[in-house]
């Protein structure tokens, strides 16, 4: 196995919206009280600019650059900037990595190839082609619901063991036991896994996981934090019960398309959210009940 770049984050990663102004603009100062509210008041562990909840299928280029300058420069440091840098174009994400490095990042995601439908084998040439672009720590990402193409356990193992720069997971798999392949298959000192399906989330805590990279934190951070902690030392009840307690909240932002119901859950929480980007439009008046129900009901919003 190929010596790893060192990578230890451990906890909640906000995958950030992109706020907008009215006009479909993107709203900086927006996006830094954003980043300052997370990691000051919510205490977030990382944060994740141009993800798929920061709308980056409509983000253009020079967007995807701004975005993750911006949020770069407002962390300070503060906590890992990881910028999501994917594409179904290998071109495409080795150019948008060299520019995450450029910016400052401190390590990029890299979703899986979609659409294009890729072997196992063009999988692995394409996050090989992605480390050997920039000196940063690289998480895949593996999400065949959005990508159509399922990044087996057998090539995951293999970026980890022949690539240096593969250090972590983010598994929106919703498959355990291929999860407790991948974790049988690799060292948890030097490769990370992440839930990015925030229902599994407490799931992968007790098999190992290293937290969540998860959109239900912009409204949930402070529980979904709580609930890692507390299965790190060995409260499982403790952490059951923030389970279940989030679980309601947690199904109603994902009742519509992600951002959707997020963005809808911000806005009303007094954050930067604004509108979404088309295709995506703003939630339903019968969606929008049942988040606010489960907001109030929890104690999130008033009632």
């Amino acid at each position: 196995m190929t010596a790893k770049l060192e990578w230890s984050l451990r906890g909640v990663i906000v995958p950030l919206i992109t706020p907008f102004n009215d006009d479909l603009s993107i709203d900086f100062p927006g996006l830094a009280t954003l980043v300052d509210y997370y990691i000051e008041e919510v205490g977030c562990d990382g944060i994740v600019p141009c993800g798929t909840t920061g709308e980056s299928a409509t983000l253009s280029h020079k967007e995807h650059a701004e975005v993750i300058e911006a949020t770069v420069k407002q962390t300070r440091k503060r906590v890992p900037v990881i910028a999501s840098a994917g594409s179904n174009s290998t071109h495409e994400a080795v150019e948008l990595t060299r520019l995450a490095a450029d910016l400052g990042a401190d390590a990029t995601l890299q979703v899986g190839p979609y659409y294009n439908k890729p072997t196992q084998n063009g999988l692995f040439n394409h996050f090989k082609a992605i480390g050997e672009a920039a000196d940063l720590p690289l998480i895949i990402y593996n999400i065949p619901g959005r990508t159509s193409r399922n990044i087996e356990p057998k090539t995951i193992v293999r970026c980890w063991e022949e690539i240096p720069n593969v250090v972590g997971l983010k598994d929106c798999s919703c498959d355990m036991h291929q999860t407790m392949e991948i974790y049988r298959g690799t060292d948890p000192d030097t490769f990370k896994i992440y839930s990015g399906e925030d229902i599994m989330t407490l799931s992968l805590l007790a098999h190992g996981g290293a937290g969540a990279i998860a959109a239900v934190a912009h409204v949930v951070g402070l529980e979904v934090k709580q609930m890692c902690e507390a299965v790190w030392a060995g409260r499982l009840p403790e952490a059951q019960d923030i389970h279940y307690r989030i679980m309601d909240v947690v199904d109603a932002l994902f009742i519509e398309p992600n951002p959707t119901p997020v963005k809808q859950a911000v806005e009303w929480l007094g954050l930067p959210a604004g509108p979404l980007r088309p295709p995506l439009e703003r939630m339903t008046p019968a969606g929008q009940q049942v988040l606010r129900a489960a907001l109030v009901a929890g104690g999130w919003l008033p009632s």
